[in-house]
């Protein structure tokens, strides 16, 4: 496994990232797609074995249950000083006033909550998921200064955002002195490459770590354009993100399965590959509900794809409207 560093912090990470979206209690939270835990534990087992040393979660992930998943077998399976673990704030947890958003009492309720479903003093990184327009990015930073001052976070991250709103927070961090966002989480994919046109040439500028979620496009790029999977079927969100450029991601889509049929290898170790190859990307996060999923993260990190095959997958991309910010 590749170890790299995590934007310009000291942090060592594996060269992928297992996300967690998927381990949590399906009839908890919006995503009945997920995993139990008796069925979680193995993914997360086989990643640390494989060398993989990153961890993605978030407090709204099936209701807290994800990061109650994640945090025992972690601490089962691994030792804490070398794992790395990242999870977010910004959705609702509870009904009513202050239950959800980037507000100061947001904050530091929800970072004594993560850390202790996940049970450890510390997360390595915590992230904004999302921005929140409600709430002065100033009060935000600060907040999230303080909770990197009080030790509970040792570096701090953004995701999905228009690069502008990110280049205010950057600003208004270095104006202040306070900590500065490490780390960007996109979405960056052979089916959406709108951020290489403004986000990831700022975040090499600036020297963030980029860790993409989605690199395989919620499973798009791994199998015929028509067929389909139990969370295609269930995830509304998923849909909103491709329903308008139908024809020319199949085509995407085909190209992909082209090359990979060419290479002998899954269509997911060529998707990632691409991914991996984008300047500038420190470690797509990959989600495994199946025991190959692993393997085909791990094998595409070997793969080197050739200028005639980067120009062939890339050819049938056309302009897509901006999502993912919501």
């Amino acid at each position: 496994m590749d170890i790299v560093k995590l934007g310009r912090t000291g942090l060592d990470v594996s060269r992928l990232c297992l996300g967690c979206m998927s381990y949590g209690t399906p009839d908890r939270g919006n995503h009945p797609w997920t995993l139990p835990e008796e069925e979680s534990r193995p993914f997360i087992q086989k990643a640390v074995e494989l060398g993989i040393n990153f961890f993605d979660t978030a407090n709204v992930y099936s209701d807290g249950t994800s990061e109650e998943i994640v945090g025992r077998a972690l601490r089962d399976f691994a030792r804490r000083d070398e794992i790395v673990i990242a999870t977010k704030v910004h959705g609702r947890m509870r009904p009513g006033p202050n239950g959800a958003g980037l507000s100061r009492k947001h904050i530091m309720a929800e970072i004594d909550a993560s850390l202790t479903r996940l049970g450890t003093d510390y997360v390595d990184l915590y992230q904004i998921h999302r921005w929140d327009p409600t709430v002065p990015i100033e009060e935000t930073l600060e907040a999230l200064n303080d909770v990197v001052a009080a030790g509970k976070a040792l570096h701090i991250g953004a995701s999905s955002m228009r690069a502008t709103q990110f280049a205010k927070a950057l600003a208004v961090s270095d104006r202040e002195g306070w900590a500065r966002f490490a780390t960007m989480q996109n979405y960056v994919n052979l089916l959406y490459r709108e951020e290489e046109r403004e986000m990831l040439p700022l975040c090499r500028e600036e020297g963030i770590g980029v860790i993409p979620w989605s690199p395989l496009a919620r499973g798009r790029l791994t199998r015929d354009w028509d067929e389909t999977s139990e969370r295609s079927q269930s995830d509304t969100f998923g849909r909103t993100l491709y329903e308008h450029t139908a024809e020319a991601d199949r085509r995407v889509v085909e190209a992909v399965a082209e090359i990979a049929k060419a290479r002998g290898v899954p269509r997911a170790q060529v998707a990632l590959a691409w991914v991996l190859q984008v300047p500038g990307i420190t470690a797509p996060i990959v989600g495994a509900t199946k025991p190959h999923h692993l393997d085909d993260a791990v094998a595409a990190l070997a793969i080197k794809l050739t200028p005639d095959e980067i120009r062939e997958l890339e050819a049938p991309y056309v302009p897509h409207a901006v999502v993912g910010f919501s």
